[in-house]
């Protein structure tokens, strides 16, 4: 989940931060804090003296500037697997993505032990179209190995102009040698919102959260009351399986779409600005229908806020399985022109009964598994974000393992159907919210 910021002065901040460090001894501070910024002194002292060895001294001269970088993720990689320097090229990159529009293969990556991770393709992308799935391990980009590479620089890599080709190494569970897939890059406009009427039940997908997704959910719901006259309307399904997540303004407008009031989210961080709440606004798009929730472990970040702002004010059903786990908010902060920008975990959310869903996932009221073809078993389950290397810890025990898998025939989605039953009143089921299901 990412949050925007526009704190373009931080190149200035941290030169007066090194000033205050440098002048220490004439600084009024107990001997404990004295202590620490000799120590912190002492340490970007031995960086100054490492930076210079190895320019002075490494077999072949070194590009200062990728000095830095690599110093940089270094810095940052042992933060948590989501904070991350963005260059000039890969914050442009990001900012087209969060528009909905951007050029490449339309997957959703993470990097895990030194590979690129499918987290989820994005629905009719070359990379869903070329079999992709959520999982799979990339380990070579046409003939380079990813491993060595950053994130930014992997995804760098696949990016590309359109109509050029890319040879991806995929590595899946279950089957013995890696594939080889070749995919057209293309011009992904991602289409955030789909709707589509199911006899007397609205169907809306949401496939992430980017800056167009609260527009396109009113337009959603607008055309299917056109289309399903308001007698006939027994209910929503909202589809967030498989959505990795996105903007945190775009979480908070879809929840407030359907609630009159009550607490959305809060967030909590060092910070005092990082202390938020965010409450409903009247005005329930839906005007009261009973709505259900599709979740599963390919759910992350931005769609867990939704899930458990809903689940917790009582006002949809939960169906599928647990989430993905991700509950740390991210800033992007800007470092001034040509310098790119700094993704940093800031605080982690919490839903409006307090609970903290990092490294554990939101639970669903009504589990559903699917029905899983033999040749996709191995890779329908997802390990979440508490198998992530340096996540950042639980409040209490940490959940892992979710199944992730959604039948491409809509016949076949059992948690669809359970919906669809429960919405129309052929189904009942006691975990089901009183307001989420007709009585």
């Amino acid at each position: 989940m990412i949050r925007k910021t526009s704190l373009v002065l931080i190149g200035a901040a941290a030169g007066v931060a090194l000033t205050l460090v440098a002048t220490q001894p004439r600084l009024l501070m107990g001997s404990s804090a004295r202590a620490a910024a000799a120590d912190t002194y002492r340490q970007l002292n031995l960086f100054g003296d490492i930076f210079e060895r190895v320019r002075k001294h490494y077999v072949e001269v070194p590009d200062d500037g990728k000095l830095v970088e690599s110093a940089i993720n270094g810095m940052l990689a042992g933060l948590d697997p989501h904070s991350s320097y963005m260059d000039a090229k890969s914050f442009r990159d990001m900012q087209q993505q969060n528009k909905g529009e951007f050029g490449g293969l339309g997957i959703e990556v993470t990097m895990e032990d030194g590979f690129i991770k499918v987290v989820a393709p994005i629905d009719d992308t070359p990379a869903a179209k070329a079999g992709i799935r959520a999982g799979d391990i990339i380990t070579y980009l046409d003939d380079e190995a990813v491993q060595g590479l950053t994130l930014n620089q992997a995804v760098d890599k696949m990016r590309g102009p359109v109509n050029t080709k890319i040879r991806l190494k995929v590595v899946r569970k279950g089957q013995d040698k890696p594939m080889e897939v070749t995919i057209v890059r293309d011009v992904i406009r991602v289409r955030s919102v789909r709707s589509e009427v199911m006899e007397d039940v609205g169907y809306v997908r949401i496939t992430q959260f980017t800056e167009q997704t609260s527009e396109g959910l009113k337009k959603a719901i607008s055309d299917l009351q056109a289309e399903i006259a308001g007698d006939k309307l027994k209910g929503y399904v909202i589809d967030l399986r498989n959505n990795p997540g996105g903007l945190l303004d775009q979480a908070i407008s879809v929840s407030d779409a359907f609630l009159d009031k009550g607490e959305i989210v809060s967030t909590r961080g060092r910070d005092p600005e990082e202390t938020q709440r965010w409450n409903a606004h009247a005005g329930d798009l839906t005007k009261g229908k009973p709505l259900i929730v599709l979740i599963n472990g390919g759910s992350a970040s931005a769609s867990e806020i939704v899930a458990g702002a809903l689940q917790d004010q009582k006002r949809a059903t939960l169906i599928g399985t647990r989430s993905f786990g991700k509950g740390s908010v991210q800033t992007i902060i800007p470092l001034g022109a040509g310098n790119g920008a700094l993704r940093l975990t800031t605080a982690r959310y919490f839903t409006p009964s307090g609970k903290s869903i990092q490294a554990k996932g939101i639970s669903p009221d009504i589990e559903v598994l699917q029905d899983v073809p033999d040749d996709v078993k191995a890779r329908v389950e997802s390990k979440g974000e508490s198998s992530l290397r340096g996540h950042l810890k639980a409040e209490g025990e940490e959940q892992n393992g979710s199944q992730s898998y959604v039948p491409p025939d809509k016949k076949d989605d059992k948690a669809l159907h359970t919906a669809l039953d429960l919405l129309r009143g052929t189904q009942a089921n006691s975990a089901a919210s009183q307001k989420a299901v007709p009585n």
